[in-house]
């Protein structure tokens, strides 16, 4: 079901949906609290590098989010991401928080 209000809902393969956007739109996957902050797991965003997708998801989906993210990894397709990194429409873009807990 899509999310409601300016955010796109979740991506679900349908490359034809992300056609509607001047630049390349890759997937943003979330995983644990930022997940959480964000209320999705996963959404497209606009951007040409993954600096910029990251941007847009902090500009969308609020200081919460932004907080995680600037502790998180992020991974372009399975392997570390380099900021500078470009992106395009079957790419995604993985967001993982630090691990915690333990003994």
């Amino acid at each position: 079901m899509p999310a409601p209000g300016p955010l796109p809902g979740p991506a679900d393969g349908k490359r034809e949906e992300r056609g509607r956007y001047p630049r390349p739109v890759p997937v943003l996957r979330l995983f644990a609290r930022a997940r959480q902050e964000a209320g999705v797991g996963e959404l497209v965003v606009d951007g040409a590098t993954v600096a910029e997708v990251l941007a847009g998801a902090r500009g969308r989906l609020g200081p919460g989010f932004a907080e995680v993210l600037d502790h998180s990894a992020v991974w372009l397709n399975g392997e570390p991401a380099e900021p500078t990194a470009p992106v395009g429409d079957d790419d995604e873009v993985a967001v993982l928080p630090p691990v915690s807990g333990g003994t």
